[in-house]
C-alpha cells in the first residue's frame, strides 16, 4: 500500500487551478495557431488573433484567459494500492479553496442554486468524480468549467430507431442553437451510452481529449471528423461573428446502455478548455 499525503494533494490542486486559468492547453493554442492559418473570413482571422493575443498576455502576466474562471470539475482515478493521508474529497476542495484565493481568481460558486443564491467566495464545492483503478497512483485532473458554454450543453434520452443519423441532427442542432453564445471556437465532447447520469460524464470526458485525438474504433473516428466538418459549415464562427472556425474539435465517448434506450449528450466547452492533470 502506497501513501500518499493530503498535503500533497492540496498543493497539487492549488497549483493547477492556478495554471489551468493561466495557460492554454498546447494542443488548443496549436489548433488556435493552425486555424488563424486556415482562416480566410477577415472577421473571424481578426477574432482568432485577438485570442492568440489574450492567450499570450495571460500566460506571460499569470492572469485569467477569462474573467468566468469555471466552476472546477474535478476527474480523480485512484489506484487500489494507494492510500490517502486525511480526508481525499477535503483535500482537494481545500486545494481549490488555496488556488483560488491565492490566485485571485474569481469565486463563482452559490451555495444554494435557487432560493438562497449566496456565493461562497472560495469557489468550493468543486464537482470531483471517481474512478477505481489498478496500481499505485493517483491521478488529478482539474478542469474548470465556465458558465457561458456549460449553459449550452444538452442531454437528450433518444430512441434506439432514432440510429445514428437521429444522434448526428441533435449535435447539430445543439451547437446551432448555442449560436455565439459559448464564445467559439468550441470544442465539444459527445457522451453516447450509459444512462440519464452517466451520459453526461461521457460528454465531458470526451471534451477533455486533445484535440488531434481521434476515438480508436475507426466508424466512430469517421464520425468525429464528419461532424466537425459539418459543424464548421455552419458558418457560426469565432465569436459568432462567420467564419470556418466554429469548433476546434470533436469527440466521442461511447458506454454500454439498455436494449430500450440510447442516451445522448453534448458538452460545449469555449476554446480555452481549461484542464491539467498530475499522477502522484
Amino acid at each position: 500500500m502506497r501513501e500518499v499525503e493530503s498535503t500533497l494533494i492540496i498543493e497539487e490542486v492549488a497549483r493547477m487551478c492556478m495554471e489551468t486559468n493561466y495557460s492554454l492547453p498546447n494542443d488548443i493554442f496549436k489548433s488556435l495557431i493552425d486555424a488563424i492559418k486556415l482562416e480566410n473570413f477577415n472577421n473571424a482571422k481578426e477574432v482568432l488573433n485577438i485570442l492568440k493575443n489574450n492567450a499570450d498576455l495571460a500566460k506571460n502576466n499569470d492572469l485569467p484567459i477569462c474573467q468566468d474562471t469555471g466552476m472546477t470539475c474535478i476527474y480523480v482515478e485512484i489506484g487500489q494500492e494507494v492510500h490517502v493521508s486525511g480526508n481525499l474529497n477535503e483535500a482537494i476542495n481545500e486545494g481549490v479553496r488555496k488556488g483560488y484565493q491565492e490566485g485571485y481568481l474569481r469565486k463563482s460558486v452559490v451555495a444554494d442554486p435557487v432560493l438562497h443564491r449566496v456565493n461562497t467566495d472560495d469557489n468550493t464545492p468543486a464537482i470531483i468524480h471517481y474512478e477505481i483503478v489498478s496500481g499505485d497512483k493517483l491521478k488529478i485532473t482539474v478542469a474548470p468549467k465556465g458558465f457561458g458554454s456549460e449553459n449550452m450543453c444538452r442531454i437528450a434520452m433518444m430512441k434506439p430507431s432514432d440510429g445514428i443519423e437521429g444522434i448526428k441532427s441533435f449535435i447539430l442542432d445543439t451547437v446551432e442553437k448555442a449560436g455565439p453564445n459559448p464564445c467559439p471556437p468550441m470544442v465539444i465532447g459527445v457522451g453516447i451510452g450509459g444512462t440519464f447520469d452517466s451520459v453526461g460524464y461521457l460528454a465531458k470526458k470526451a471534451m477533455l481529449k486533445r484535440t488531434d485525438e481521434y476515438h480508436p474504433d475507426k466508424e466512430y473516428a469517421l464520425i468525429e471528423k464528419e461532424m466537425l466538418e459539418k459543424i464548421n459549415a455552419l458558418g457560426i464562427g469565432p465569436a459568432g461573428f462567420g467564419g470556418r472556425t466554429t469548433a476546434l474539435s470533436l469527440h466521442i465517448e461511447t458506454y454500454p446502455t439498455h436494449i430500450a434506450g440510447m442516451p445522448v449528450a453534448v458538452a460545449i466547452c469555449c476554446h480555452a478548455a481549461r484542464h491539467q492533470e498530475v499522477i502522484l
